[in-house]
């Protein structure tokens, strides 16, 4: 890893390396259309299974995927604010602060960095399902496939927020509420994908009338 020293004047030569091993450097990197390929073939596959081999219904699998997508919007808002913006109060989770999520915020442009690294999504997935699988027994084959797209919809909207230009069309307010999280405010606007939780837990950033 880089030391505190090296990894301020990488952010002041705009470069946000991360570690000296080029290895471990590439691995925090991916483009975004690797993990959403991945995952939603994923999440493709585990419904075909729950539909072929376990025997849901058709209107078991829509609940299931829906509940799936809605749930992820919640577990994507807890991580954001209680995980990613965790009180730096140790040495040690500073570190792992700036490197899971800081660099973001020093660099919300960098593109390869939009999202998880691809091995750890898939790892992280799997212990999702084992979990799902373990609480909901084959309910889970109905309500991973929308957890998943719930990511991977949370993959699209972080992508075009800091890669695009602001959109004229339903993806504007994303861009917007995002936008004060980084710029305005880091203590609000944590829901990504949704502002629905940023709404019921009170974090929703007041915005000027016009």
């Amino acid at each position: 890893m880089l030391t505190e020293a090296e990894t301020t004047k990488s952010r002041n030569n705009n470069s946000s390396q991360l570690f000296k091993n080029p290895f471990l450097e590439k691995l925090t990197r991916t483009h975004i259309a690797v993990p959403i390929t991945i995952l939603n073939l994923a999440a493709a596959i585990v419904l075909y299974w729950g539909i072929a081999n376990i025997g849901l219904g058709v209107l078991e699998i829509i609940l299931l995927f829906l509940v799936g997508a809605l749930a992820f919007t919640l577990v994507e808002y807890i991580i954001h604010k209680y995980v990613f913006h965790m009180m730096p109060d140790t040495k040690i989770k500073a570190d792992i602060q700036y490197k899971v999520h800081g660099v973001h915020h020093d660099f919300p442009k960098e593109k390869d960095r939009l999202a998880m690294p691809p091995p750890l999504s898939i790892v992280l997935s799997i212990l999702f399902f084992l979990f799902f699988r373990m609480i909901m027994g084959d309910y889970a084959y109905g309500f991973m496939p929308g957890f998943l797209f719930g990511y991977t919809a949370y993959l699209f909207v972080h992508y075009i927020v800091h890669a695009w230009q602001p959109p004229n069309n339903i993806f504007k307010e994303l861009w917007i509420h995002h936008g004060i999280h980084h710029y305005k405010d880091s203590e609000r606007a944590f829901g990504v994908s949704s502002p629905l939780w940023d709404f019921i837990f009170r974090t929703l950033p007041k915005r000027k009338r016009k």
